[in-house]
């Protein structure tokens, strides 16, 4: 098998020795080439063919963000990860990077304390991230489905949608190549939505407050970071806080969304699994999951939560998705009840909200029609 060939930009003399030994390290990956900003790196990029470049936003003559918009005119499908601060203002340039169409990010060390830790942190968000992207190890038991977009690959008796199920809360989760997707769905859902949805997009702290106001910039329908004690309100995204999790709790005729720092799951907090744990516990048949592109597999046991409740899935499809990890086990598990890209997703959601509120008599409990 071809070694992964890897194009390392950023200014800093350091950052680009420990990020390639970190990467020379690894037997299926080869660092062909190193830039000191974006200008240098452009031409690297026509001249070495790589497969994947990792990309530092802040850099002299050419930054992060400059460079990408040029890279993507010529470079639609290379693989970028972004090397940011967890500062304020390396996590907005991140998100801007990420709407731009970076595929992901790291964040630099800071602190560590030796060389040593600083390759330890890189090594463990690096790797796993340029293998994925790079399709090396991000498939393993999915990629032979090839399912179409459009098609119910739900295999249980009787478990396939027929518009008779009513929706009363949407709850998304999302990894790699979230912010994208998330824009795509929530740029065409409707203001006045008569649901209100939840979502877990792994980030860390800082990033989803300024995920949250680039999206509800981006939608009609409001997006908020959420915080603990707000109400699940029709027609509002909520975004569950980097580092925490999110669950939802009835209290009397309403439900609350709470925050807590439990243990991670998936070693991710906040955990798609998390979310839908609760969701499927508060609103039983009547939640919509969506499960969209990511790494891993969070949200694989809390959509068999959701079904074992009665609720729908819908997943992002292969083709569209950043990395196929996250909704392909949802697919392979027989969860799934329908394959769509993203512009599908926010018009099957709309859809099943209105069919399912135009049926007579149809009612959930602590929620009036």
């Amino acid at each position: 098998m071809a070694k992964i060939r890897i194009l390392v930009v950023d200014d800093a003399v350091v950052v680009r020795k420990i990020v390639t030994d970190v990467l020379s390290e690894d037997p299926d990956i080869e660092v062909v080439g190193t830039a000191a900003n974006g200008r240098i790196a452009l031409a690297k990029i026509e001249q070495l063919k790589p497969d994947l470049v990792t990309l530092d936003v802040e850099m002299p003559e050419m930054d992060g963000l400059a460079t990408l918009a040029a890279l993507r005119k010529n470079n639609v499908g290379l693989p970028v990860i972004m090397f940011s601060t967890r500062t304020e203002r390396g996590a907005a340039i991140t998100i801007d990077a990420l709407m731009l169409g970076a595929n992901d990010y790291v964040t630099k060390p800071a602190n560590v304390g030796s060389v040593t830790a600083a390759m330890a942190q890189v090594r463990e968000q690096l790797i796993p991230k340029v293998k994925a992207l790079c399709g090396v190890v991000s498939r393993p038991r999915t990629a032979a489905l090839q399912v179409p977009s459009g098609q119910s690959m739900s295999s249980r008796p009787g478990r396939s949608w027929a518009g008779a199920r009513r929706v009363d809360a949407v709850a998304i989760g999302v990894s790699t190549g979230g912010p994208n997707a998330l824009a795509e769905v929530f740029g065409a859902l409707p203001a006045d939505l008569s649901v209100p949805i939840i979502v877990v997009q792994h980030m860390p702290a800082n990033f989803t407050r300024l995920l949250a106001e680039r999206l509800d910039g981006r939608s009609a329908i409001r997006v908020a970071e959420a915080r603990s004690g707000v109400l699940m309100e029709a027609g509002v995204v909520w975004i569950a806080p980097g580092n925490y999790h999110a669950v939802v709790r009835r209290q009397g005729a309403s439900v609350q969304v709470m925050t807590h720092q439990g243990p991670p799951e998936n070693s991710c907090r906040p955990s798609v699994d998390t979310l839908f744990r609760s969701v499927a516990q508060v609103y039983g048949a009547n939640v919509l999951g969506v499960i969209m592109t990511g790494m891993g597999q969070d949200g694989l046991s809390g959509s068999e939560h959701v079904r074992a409740a009665g609720g729908q899935i819908i997943v992002q499809d292969e083709v569209s998705s950043v990395v196929w990890g996250m909704p392909g086990v949802v697919v392979q598990a027989g969860l799934a009840d329908k394959v769509l890209p993203p512009a599908a997703i926010a018009a099957e959601i709309v859809t099943r909200v209105q069919v399912g509120r135009s049926l007579p008599g149809v009612r959930s409990i602590g929620l009036r029609v």
